[in-house]
């Protein structure tokens, strides 16, 4: 499996079947993590952490204080595709990394990003 990742009609192919996105929320300031997997099924998020808590910024069910952080792992179904939109209202893009490095996405407005997993 690879992760397939279309910016501004521009696609990029990532073999990896695991990767981090983290953010900094528009409103808290506040940074927030999730790890996703690629399946045959589609993406599936397994942990989220976030800094501290505000507007939409709530840690999950069954979050730990760790380290700082509170870390959860959210039970939701797998998603076909994970859609980024680019306000520009952001502090900065989502940095997404995975085995091989790290790449930032939607830092200017307009670059939106749409995140699967390759077709075959």
């Amino acid at each position: 499996m690879s992760l397939c990742i279309a910016i501004a009609g521009k696609a990029i192919v990532i073999p990896a079947v695991a990767f981090s996105l983290s953010w900094v929320h528009s409103v808290e300031k506040i940074e927030w993590r999730e790890n996703w997997v690629v399946t045959e099924a589609g993406l599936e998020l397994q942990m989220a952490s976030v800094k501290g808590s505000g507007a939409g910024m709530e840690p999950g069910e069954n979050a730990r204080l760790e380290n700082g952080w509170w870390t959860w792992a959210p039970k939701l179904p797998t998603i076909p595709e994970l859609r980024l939109a680019s306000s520009g209202a952001t502090v900065g893009g989502w940095r997404l990394c995975h085995s091989q490095g790290c790449l930032t996405l939607g830092e200017k407005p307009g670059e939106d990003s749409v995140i699967t997993p390759c077709s075959k």
